[in-house]
């Protein structure tokens, strides 16, 4: 798995990784989706691993782009509109207004998790991992707020 957050995606899959025994390898690459969906392409191949994967989120991308090369490439992409903190907060909330940006999303989430500051504690969201994927589920992917992730954390937990 290739993510472009350089602190919050690896915390939180470094955590489901140890309290889930998910098998998980963890590349970070401060990009765009596009370029990650390019590493990730580089970096895994259908030899070694069982999928490769890239967690991105909407920001100011152009996520058609990265979307329409991934499946070229033969690479998943679990897609946060606008951020990975939507995942997040699905944990503890189920959340379907609009969420403006990264900002509003931390701002919401901090709400749950009093003092979230983008360095993670799976322990603070490991109870409600099979909740986030029911909520994530149910809402309009590619819409806002959305989440892909709920596909990748459904299929590690399912090996």
């Amino acid at each position: 798995m290739v993510c472009g957050g350089q602190r919050t995606e690896p915390d939180y899959f470094a955590g489901l990784r140890i309290s889930r025994q998910a098998r998980l390898k963890v590349r970070v690459k401060a990009d765009s989706p596009e370029n990650l969906v390019k590493y990730a392409k580089s970096v895994f191949s259908k030899d070694e691993y069982d999928a490769a994967w890239c967690v991105v989120d909407v920001d100011h991308f152009d996520i058609d782009a990265a979307t329409r090369l991934a499946a070229q490439s033969g690479i998943e992409l679990a897609v946060s509109n606008p951020c990975f903190e939507v995942w997040l907060l699905l944990h503890h909330v189920d959340h379907k207004a609009f969420v403006k940006d990264g900002k509003a999303a931390c701002a919401l989430l901090g709400k749950h998790v009093p003092g979230y500051d983008k360095k993670l504690d799976f322990a603070v969201f490991e109870a409600g991992v099979e909740a986030a994927v029911e909520r994530a589920k149910a809402l309009d992917e590619p819409g806002n707020p959305s989440t892909g992730v709920w596909r990748l954390v459904e299929n590690l937990l399912s090996r």
